[in-house]
C-alpha cells in the first residue's frame, strides 16, 4: 500500500520536476489510500490556482484510489506525532494513515524526512 501526500498529488497534477517520481507511486491506484484531508488540501489548491474544471479532473483521478478513513485512533496516534516531531496537523494525520495501513508514504514535504515508513524526495530535485 501506498501514500501520497498532498505535495505530491499536486506535483503529479501539474507536471512539475518531481511528476515521473510521484507517477511511480500512482501507477496503481487501487494500492494507494488517500486520506480525507489530502482530498481537502489538493481540491482546494488546484481550483484556487487552475479553476474547477482542473479541479474535478483532479478529484476524477484522485476518487480511483481507495479512500482511507480517519477515525478518532488516527487522529489521537497523529496527535502525538505531531507533538513528538513537530508536524503540523494535515502531515501528522497524513504520516499516521500510512503508519496504521503499513504503507509506504511518498512527500516532498522535508517535514516528513526520515521518519519510518516515508520515501523522500526532496522538492526541487533535477
Amino acid at each position: 500500500m501506498i501514500v501520497v501526500d498532498s505535495c505530491g498529488w499536486l506535483s503529479y497534477f501539474t507536471d512539475d520536476v518531481n511528476a515521473a517520481f510521484f507517477a511511480s507511486a500512482l501507477e496503481d491506484p487501487k494500492q494507494v489510500l488517500v486520506p480525507a484531508v489530502v482530498v481537502y488540501e489538493v481540491c482546494r489548491r488546484l481550483k484556487h490556482l487552475y479553476g474547477a474544471e482542473f479541479e474535478a479532473k483532479g478529484y476524477a483521478f484522485l476518487s480511483l484510489a481507495r479512500p482511507a478513513p480517519v477515525d478518532g485512533a488516527i487522529c489521537r496516534q497523529a496527535a502525538a506525532a505531531a507533538v513528538e516531531h513537530k508536524l503540523a496537523m494535515a502531515d501528522a494525520i497524513i504520516w499516521q494513515t500510512a503508519q496504521a495501513h503499513g504503507a509506504a508514504l511518498y512527500t516532498q514535504d522535508v517535514d516528513l524526512q526520515g521518519l519510518p515508513g516515508v520515501v523522500y524526495r526532496p522538492k526541487h530535485a533535477s
